[in-house]
Parts: C-alpha cells; sequence; structure tokens
C-alpha cells in the first residue's frame, strides 16, 4: 500500500494527470475507506503544492534556456515591453496641474534603461553626485536631473550652474548650497516626521531616520533660506520602499502644509516606494486609487490659496522590479539528515547578484525549469535555496523579513543542470549585490526586445575585478 501511495504522489505531481485523478478519486469501489481517504488526502495537498508554486512573469521555457545558451548564468533578463508598460502606468498618475514623473535610478542605473525611460518623456532622480554624471554620461540632459544625496557632491555649485535641480537634505547641506550660490533656486527634502516601508530597513522617514530635514526645523530653515536670499521652489517628501499605500496617501495630504511658508514653491515631490507585489500572494500599489486623494488635496489648496502645484514623484521599484528575472542554473544539491534535516539547492548566483534576501529577508518568486524534461520528476519538495559564496548568510529562501532565519520552499523537483528563475529581480539588485565577493564577476544583463536579445552590460571578466591594484612594492 505504502509504495502504492508513492506512486500516486509522483503520478499526482504531474499536470497531465490530475484531470484523471479527479475523475478517478471517487472511483476506487475496492479500496477501503481508509485508502481512498488517503488517496483523497494525497491527491489534494499535491494539487495545493503545485497552486503555491510561483509561475514565471514574463519569460518562457524557451526563450529562459536560449538566453542560458547564449550568455551563461547568471544573467539578468529585462523585458522592454514590461519596462514601457509600467512607464506608461506611471505617466497616467492622476495630477491636477501637471506630473514630472522622475525615475529613481539607483533601482537600476544601466544606461540603456535611463535612456529608454529618458526616450518616454521620464525625469531621472539621483541619489548622489556619481549618480547625476551616470545619468548625463548616459544622455540624460542636467535639467531633468534631481539630486537628493545623503552626501553633497563636493562640486554641487557646478551642478547647480549646469541646471541639475538640489534638494537639500539636512541643514548643513542648506548652508553650503547658501554660501556657495546665494539667491540661487534650492528644494527641501522634509522629513514629515511619519515613515512606512516594505521593512524597517527601507523605511526612510520619522524619527529613526536621518533622511531629510526634520520637519519642526522649520525656524531653523526660514533662518538660513533668508540669510542667503534663497528661492525655495521644491518641496520633497519621501518616506520608505514598498511602503503601506495608506501610509502613502497620508504623508502626501501632510507634505501639502510644508509648502505654506515657501510662498515660491511650484513643485510638490512625493517621492514613491509604491510597494510591489513580486510574490504571487502580494498586492501592488494601485496608482490610480492613491492618485486621486492626492489630486484632490492639490486641486483643494489651489481653492485656497490660487497655487498651482505641480506634482512629482519618483518610482523606482514600480518601473522595473518585475520587469526582470534572475537567470541561474543549479550547480548542486546537498542534504542534512535527522529531525532537522533539509534539502539544499545551490546556484550559480547569490548574494552577488541578488543581496535583497540576505539584507532585508526579502520573498522572490522561484522557478525551476528542468533541463530535460524527457525525464521523470516526483512531485514538489521543500528546499532551501542558497548562493555560490561562501556565506552563511547567502540565502535566496530567508523567512519573510528575517534574514537570520532559514526558509524553506516548496518547488518542482530540482536536479542540477536545471535553470533557476528568480523573479523580480528588476529594482536594487543588479545595481545594489555584494559584487565581486569571492572574486565573481559581475553578471551580464540582457534587454529581451520581442524575440530580439540585447546585451545592455556584458560579462565582467576576473581580469576587470583586480585591474587597479598594484602589486606590493619593492623592499617593503
Amino acid at each position: 500500500m505504502k509504495s502504492l501511495l508513492n506512486c500516486l504522489v509522483i503520478f499526482a505531481s504531474s499536470f497531465k494527470a490530475q484531470s484523471f485523478l479527479l475523475a478517478r478519486s471517487n472511483g476506487l469501489s475496492t479500496a477501503t475507506p481508509k485508502t481512498r481517504q488517503k488517496f483523497s488526502k494525497i491527491f489534494k495537498t499535491v494539487l495545493s503544492m503545485k497552486e503555491d508554486l510561483e509561475g514565471l512573469k514574463f519569460l518562457s521555457p524557451k526563450t529562459a534556456f536560449d538566453v542560458r545558451n547564449k550568455h551563461g548564468t547568471p544573467s539578468y533578463v529585462y523585458d522592454k515591453s514590461t519596462l514601457e508598460e509600467n512607464a506608461r502606468a506611471c505617466l497616467s498618475f492622476p495630477n491636477a496641474f501637471g506630473l514630472t514623473v522622475r525615475f529613481a535610478m539607483k533601482s537600476s542605473p544601466n544606461r540603456a534603461i535611463l535612456q529608454l525611460f529618458d526616450r518616454m518623456g521620464l525625469h531621472i532622480d539621483a541619489s548622489s553626485g556619481w549618480e547625476v554624471k551616470r545619468a548625463m554620461d548616459a544622455g540624460i540632459p542636467p535639467s531633468k536631473i534631481s539630486l537628493s544625496s545623503q552626501e553633497l557632491p563636493e562640486n554641487f555649485a557646478e551642478l547647480l550652474e549646469m541646471g541639475v535641480s538640489i534638494n537639500a537634505c539636512s541643514l548643513s547641506q542648506l548652508e553650503k548650497i547658501g554660501a556657495a550660490k546665494p539667491g540661487s533656486e534650492v528644494g527641501l527634502r522634509i522629513n514629515p516626521g511619519l515613515g512606512s516601508g516594505g521593512t524597517q530597513r527601507t523605511n526612510v522617514g520619522g524619527p529613526g531616520s536621518s533622511f531629510g530635514i526634520w520637519h519642526e526645523l522649520m525656524n531653523e530653515i526660514l533662518d538660513i533660506v533668508g540669510k542667503n536670499d534663497l528661492k525655495v521652489v521644491r518641496i520633497h517628501t519621501h518616506i520608505g520602499s514598498g511602503s503601506d499605500p495608506a501610509v502613502w496617501q497620508k504623508v502626501s495630504h501632510m507634505s501639502i502644509n510644508l509648502v505654506r511658508p515657501f510662498p515660491l514653491v511650484t513643485s510638490l515631490n512625493l517621492g514613491g516606494g509604491y510597494k510591489v507585489g513580486r510574490m504571487k500572494n502580494e498586492a501592488s500599489t494601485d496608482l490610480l486609487k492613491i492618485g486621486e486623494p492626492v489630486k484632490k488635496d492639490f486641486e483643494a489648496f489651489y481653492e485656497e490659496t490660487g497655487r498651482k502645484l505641480k506634482l512629482e514623484i519618483e518610482p523606482g521599484t514600480f518601473l522595473v522590479a518585475n520587469a526582470c528575472s534572475l537567470l541561474t542554473s543549479v550547480q548542486d544539491i546537498v542534504r542534512t539528515l535527522g529531525s532537522e534535516g533539509r534539502t539544499f539547492v545551490k546556484l550559480d548566483a547569490g548574494m552577488t547578484e541578488l543581496l535583497r534576501p540576505s539584507l532585508y529577508g526579502a520573498q522572490h518568486p522561484i522557478i525551476i525549469l528542468p533541463n530535460d524534461e524527457s525525464v521523470s520528476r516526483g512531485p514538489p519538495l521543500k528546499y532551501v535555496v542558497v548562493g555560490h559564496c561562501c556565506e552563511s548568510g547567502d540565502i535566496l529562501t530567508p523567512s519573510p523579513g528575517e534574514p537570520d532565519v532559514i526558509g524553506e520552499r516548496y518547488l518542482d523537483e530540482a536536479r542540477i543542470g536545471d535553470i533557476c528563475v528568480i523573479e523580480g529581480c528588476g529594482a536594487y539588485v543588479s545595481g545594489m549585490s555584494a559584487k565581486n565577493y569571492n572574486s565573481f564577476p559581475e553578471a551580464p544583463e540582457i534587454l529581451l526586445d520581442n524575440e530580439d536579445m540585447h546585451v545592455i552590460r556584458k560579462r565582467q571578466s576576473v581580469e576587470q575585478i583586480y585591474q587597479n591594484e598594484f602589486p606590493l612594492p619593492n623592499g617593503c
């Protein structure tokens, strides 16, 4: 009987067999009620496991294997049509008196992506002076770049003269701008006193955050502005990445009041951080739903003051998160035994390509594509998926929000040589990784345009990793 049940488990794991089993599950007339009950339970369990498995977002299995055959693994694969669709959604954000959509380039700074969004009419949100240079080197006009940085670059005065918009993110930054460029136009990034993020590590508002000037320091702001004859033309707030839509709306309403002390302000930047569902059980922010109340706030402000404020938003994750898949290969499978034993799937990628699970306990869809479909596979199994780094924290399936806790994931039975696709890898992945740890070269980035496959960053050579190093000096 046990061997029969094992066969049924394997059989039930086949989608082709499910309709047959469904029709026959009540037809075991010769079996005992206990056997029929076991059969039904196994069948329902396997179906439930199958339903819980994540699916591919834009790749087909054929395309995945084509990418691996041509470019190897690991590789980042972006989908042009998904990028464009997300950009159009952001450009449709409800607004009363004009809209500027700024791509938060830190989320995915490849020049081809910057150029694609620039062509569609998006502007750029930069988080460092180096990102400003990177954007300009990609052909983005300085007038379309806004800088909000934890570290004001040394050449900020030159950037202002070139037409880059700069938001002072601290009182000292405001002092520096006033001293170097008195009478100039400036923006202010204000910490509104409230924050929200997908995790506490992505929350950039409230008393526990160093981002922006605290909202209750308005007298100090006005003093610096007044003595340097600065013209405050923008107010900027941002509360976190993966923020709660309700909290975002609340802060947006609060931000209107931050404009009042500054009669020359013409733009209110409400940041981004819109929550995006990577896993199938996660919801994404409805931009139209959260945007309509904001539009009404702007209209009410106009009715009260006669001032028409232009809206700015800074999406990053919303634009690119689900537009990229990390293509990897299963390079080993190992087991530990005992009551706490686990089965580990080892990939040829890890925190060197995807740091978010190790850093935040972030969850990403993981899909196994069999290298040989002619070989029958068993039902979904529980796995711990780990990376290739010599680091115990290189785990791709941590417990949700708990990077230090090992999690397990039901996946289709994996074998060495299979492709493993990790979805939701467009934002804060390629541009935010433990690059070159263990001397693993940087992975290439591929852009899919229907059937065409374009390399937008080639694979790094190992020599490029240490090309800036010098040998030990003679006599040292």
